[in-house]
């Protein structure tokens, strides 16, 4: 009697007194009449042959990964629903990770071990799940927790890149409704050797000749994160599947919100003198009472190196661009897709990062080239250098001590913008508490030392 294992073969070290450690090896046949009958009774008790050998997947164990030698980053999620305020003084129904949308952003350094707990309050209304697309493991991991219970799951982040990460719903079910309420974020993996210098191609005159002037940037970069997605609601701020499945969405949100970072009061102030006169088209986070709502800009130097990661989560495409600039590097997974490029197009569930200068002093628009996205929501500006002369004010007022080379130095960047430090990271000047945030987590950002500008530009002197 003849058998064939035409697939990978491990009998076990109970047979073998050893195990394999090729990923594959060639198909064999065993004539069972030449085999000795112990052997084929340990078989036997085996079950038969397994014909799965485990060093040809990815190590999952909790205990294995945390003695392997490996750096182990705990990512502890909760997931609850809460109410959350939408533009136009209307509020929704909101499911979270952490009491934010979006969720907590994962940093670890290709290689290293994440070891993701997410745990359910025992009064929450439904269970939720966790898919972490950064992991190669099997999707039974991501099984939704139960209110009042807590799962656990350890992956290595073997490739570098931005990745989303969301809520699988329950079994599944009701997938569509968790994410696009809010319960998604994303997970950065830096270069296990760091991030690549940047080249910019220019120009110059030499000898009464244009020639080509090429300009090396090094590998460390200002920072930020920009995670697109729409909102599908009914009136009373539910969920409206219906709208969904016929892409009529409520809404466009960058980082949770729309028209996050466009002016405000403060700038207003700052630029035309009056906290009523927008310089804006669209201002819906105008005044001080909207807390960590309140609206922020973006802030950079000019000939500085910005990296943005970039996330699309939801149905619609996005076409990144940024009016008034080029983007000089785009980079998906680890590799390079394009330079000196206008605009790029992602996919739902598709992710870049961005690497740009900016080259003269201004403010800058990056939206998704959607006319009905910029329109509804997704347009984030960044402003270079002091475009608006405001330093020497500044200055005489008391509030910054000299010229600063970009206005972060004096109200910090948006939190939700800013990811965490990593591999080849410029720290911020400040932060400043901005985001889709319940109240008591941006308490704990507070006490944390971020900056609650709503408390302090009240007590800031006059800007003549």
């Amino acid at each position: 009697m003849l058998f064939t294992i035409a697939a990978v073969a491990v009998m076990g070290a109970t047979l073998f007194g050893s195990t394999y450690t090729q990923t594959q090896i060639a198909g064999q046949s065993l004539d069972i009449n030449k085999m000795d009958v112990d052997v084929i009774e340990k078989i036997h008790q085996m079950g038969g042959l397994q014909l799965v050998m485990p060093e040809a997947f990815a190590e999952t164990d909790c205990g294995a990964l945390e003695d392997s030698g490996r750096k182990v980053v705990e990512f502890n999620l909760t997931g609850e629903s809460v109410t959350l305020p939408i533009m136009g003084g209307k509020t929704y129904n909101a499911m979270t990770f952490s009491g934010q949308v979006p969720g907590p952003t994962l940093r670890v350094t290709q290689g290293d071990v994440v070891k993701m707990t997410l745990s359910i309050p025992a009064d929450e209304v439904t269970g939720h799940g966790n898919d972490m697309h950064a992991s190669q493991i099997s999707a039974g991991a991501f099984e939704s927790v139960n209110p009042g219970e807590t799962s656990q799951y350890c992956y290595i982040a073997e490739a570098a890149g931005v990745f989303k990460y969301h809520c699988s719903g329950v079994k599944l079910i009701g997938m569509d409704q968790h994410v696009l309420s809010g319960m998604y974020g994303i997970a950065i993996v830096d270069p296990i050797d760091g991030y690549k210098k940047l080249m910019v191609e220019k120009t110059k005159v030499v000898d009464n000749k244009v020639k080509l002037d090429r300009k090396f940037y090094n590998a460390d970069a200002l920072e930020f994160q920009l995670q697109y997605n729409q909102l599908y609601l009914t009136p009373e701020g539910n969920y409206d599947a219906g709208a969904m499945f016929q892409h009529h969405n409520t809404a466009t949100v960058v980082n949770g919100m729309q028209f996050g970072y466009v002016p405000n009061m403060l700038h207003n102030i700052l630029v035309k003198g009056d906290a009523n006169k927008n310089i804006f088209v669209a201002q819906p986070w105008n005044g001080l009472e909207h807390k960590q709502y309140q609206s922020q800009l973006l802030f950079v130097e000019n000939d500085q190196h910005v990296r943005i990661f970039v996330e699309n989560h939801g149905n619609e495409p996005v076409f990144f661009h940024i009016v008034g600039e080029i983007l000089d590097r785009v980079t998906q997974g680890n590799r390079v897709q394009s330079a000196a490029t206008e605009t790029w197009l992602l996919g739902g569930s598709q992710n870049m990062i961005v690497d740009l200068v900016f080259d003269e002093p201004g403010a800058y628009a990056a939206v998704n080239h959607d006319y009905a996205a910029i329109y509804t929501g997704a347009a984030t500006v960044f402003v270079a250098g002091d475009p608006f002369g405001l330093n020497p004010r500044l200055v005489d007022a008391g509030v910054i001590p000299a010229p600063v080379a970009s206005y972060a130095y004096a109200l910090g960047n948006p939190s939700d913008a800013v990811p965490p430090m990593g591999k080849n990271s410029i720290a911020h000047p400040a932060v400043n508490i901005h985001g889709l945030y319940t109240d008591e987590v941006a308490s704990e950002m507070k006490d944390a030392g971020m900056i609650p500008l709503w408390e302090v530009i009240p007590t800031l002197p006059p800007v003549p």
